[in-house]
């Protein structure tokens, strides 16, 4: 039985096991690739590619004890702290984020969880950048659904919360906050109506077994998340995993192809690690079902391929920029469906069927 006779093309999942999902990262890679090809073009077109910006709006001095994250208080890796970027600035940043060409603004704050008294300017800063017609994305810690409810209400897209590994390796890469402590914000987030950006990483030295169970989690949860970020292991001087062995690339792009093939209509998406990667790397993860990039010179405190770099790299493959239509509300759509209802009311081949 050949790949493609095994995995239906569109099926939307919430039910894998562990040894289904091992099952496909042990298909041969050419049929991996293919398999995962011939789903990413039942959904999107395979050459666009959605392109984000992310901002650091607070800094280091965090409580976690993230082992890959230099953000941490508990390493000294010579990261400077900042306090909460002013509003200005941050729509600054994000005005010239879409002057570069992105689409979607996100902001990212080192803390465990937002104080009250910082959700009025996290709040305040995501009704501003929205206003710039850009997509809006924060990662601000866990959330309780108070907190994910201001931050809907002031209009937030997507809520950035990654699972980072599998919940048996989660232990040894995190003690502070627990794997439950996760999905409960992910829980919050999907019942204040904003969409999911949840995904994890890979090169922290977890085994094939991991990586499989932190895909199955993220595809059994009971909708899939609109964006899955696949981040390959940054490793920072002083940080724990600074040492860990370099990833194989070829591992990376199975998990790039394996979670294209478990959430069909998710944009997966390149994240941290980027900048290790050469061209050829990147066209393979383009190729498994990659179809969003952060864009910029930097994801929070990591390098990032320059943005030229990336248009040329673009411009080589033939892929583009995906666009994004924005409405101001619920009457902007109201009022563009009226429109065209009008217009083609005028048309003499017009058939109304209130009046049949």
């Amino acid at each position: 039985m050949t790949a493609t006779q095994q995995i239906p093309e569109a099926t939307i999942r919430h039910d894998w096991t562990r040894q289904q999902v091992l099952d496909l990262f042990a298909l041969p890679f050419n049929d991996l690739l293919f398999t995962a090809q011939q789903v990413h073009r039942t959904h999107f077109d395979a050459n666009r590619v959605q392109v984000s910006t992310l901002c650091s709006i607070k800094t280091g001095a965090c409580p976690e004890d993230c082992t890959y994250c230099p953000q941490s208080a508990r390493y000294d890796t010579g990261l400077e702290r900042e306090k909460l970027m002013k509003v200005e600035k941050v729509v600054e940043e994000a005005r010239a984020a879409k002057a570069s060409g992105a689409t979607r603004f996100c902001m990212g704050a080192a803390w465990r969880s937002p104080k009250n008294k910082d959700m009025p300017y996290v709040t305040q800063m995501v009704r501003e950048v929205k206003a710039l017609g850009l997509e809006t994305c924060m990662t601000l810690g866990m959330l309780s659904d108070e907190q994910a409810k201001d931050l809907a209400d002031a209009g937030l897209d997507y809520y950035n919360h990654n699972l980072d590994t599998s919940p048996e390796y989660y232990g040894e890469i995190i003690t502070t906050r627990t794997y439950q402590n996760r999905l409960d914000t992910l829980a919050n987030v999907r019942a204040a109506g904003m969409k999911v950006c949840a995904g994890g990483i890979i090169g922290l030295g977890e085994g094939e077994k991991d990586r499989a169970g932190l895909l199955m989690q993220l595809a059994n949860l009971p909708e899939h998340p609109e964006s899955v970020p696949i981040n390959m292991l940054v490793k920072v001087a002083g940080t724990p995993l600074a040492e860990n062995e370099d990833l194989d690339p070829f591992e990376f792009i199975r998990c790039i192809a394996v979670a294209r093939i478990m959430m069909p209509k998710s944009h997966v998406r390149l994240s941290a690690g980027r900048e290790s990667m050469n061209d050829e790397m990147q066209s393979l993860a383009f190729l498994a079902g990659a179809n969003s990039i952060f864009y910029g010179e930097k994801l929070l405190t990591t390098g990032n391929p320059e943005a030229n770099k990336d248009m040329q790299l673009f411009a080589r493959l033939g892929i583009k920029p995906e666009e994004y239509q924005q409405y101001e509300d619920e009457t902007a759509v109201e009022a563009e469906l009226q429109a065209q209802i009008a217009e083609q009311q005028n048309d003499p081949f017009f058939y109304d069927a209130a009046k049949a």
